[in-house]
């Protein structure tokens, strides 16, 4: 049994998609960030860093328990443990981890900083506006142009899928108009019709 702490935020989906996907046991445990129950003693003790999503697996290596934090590490541990949604093949292994890491160095991190200073700020900052709603531009068509050569990022369905859907998926939170981006419109069709993907993004939204 995995225990799965977590809030309904794009990082918090990724993981959700793939114990979903994975079809293993676990549970959901609600880190409420809003009422900043990520900086109990209790969650520190698994996340030195008061983020979520992170998980305990009582059956980690050599079967003793372990706790993971970040959400692509989450990712990576769950693929290895059961040798899924990684591809074996080294090349396409780590052209997936290759885009893990873009979607958590580069999408992540300036999507959340657009959506931050688009809908969360106390005052509307042109600056920051611009300067973050270009750079996700950029990445976009960074993502656009790669998906043209396949529907996935690295050929077939894998973590680096299942890192990026949610963030391309609040697009319109991000005033990014997914008209200019074919490619990925056709990509977030693909991956929101899976079930597992439909429902991780309910359970998610029930948190709420």
């Amino acid at each position: 049994m995995i225990d799965f702490y977590t809030w309904n935020t794009p990082n918090g989906q990724k993981v959700a998609i793939m114990l979903e996907e994975l079809q293993v046991d676990y549970k959901i445990v609600p880190i409420n960030i809003r009422s900043k129950e990520q900086f109990k003693d209790s969650f520190l003790k698994i996340n030195p860093n008061n983020k979520i999503p992170a998980i305990t697996d009582v059956d980690g290596p050599n079967h003793q328990p372990i706790s993971i934090f970040e959400s692509g590490a989450i990712l990576i541990y769950l693929a290895e443990k059961t040798g899924r949604l990684l591809p074996s093949d080294l090349r396409h292994r780590y052209t997936a981890i290759e885009w893990l890491m873009f979607q958590m160095s580069g999408i992540g991190p300036m999507g959340g900083q657009l959506n931050h200073f688009l809908n969360a700020a106390d005052e509307q900052i042109p600056y920051a506006i611009n300067r973050y709603r270009e750079e996700v531009k950029r990445l976009y068509a960074v993502m656009d142009n790669h998906l043209k050569k396949a529907l996935y990022f690295a050929g077939e369905f894998s973590i680096a899928d299942i890192a990026i859907f949610p963030w391309v998926n609040i697009h319109q939170k991000q005033r990014i108009d997914i008209n200019d981006y074919p490619n990925i419109e056709r990509f977030i069709y693909a991956v929101a019709e899976r079930p597992a993907v439909q429902k991780a993004m309910q359970l998610m939204q029930a948190l709420n």
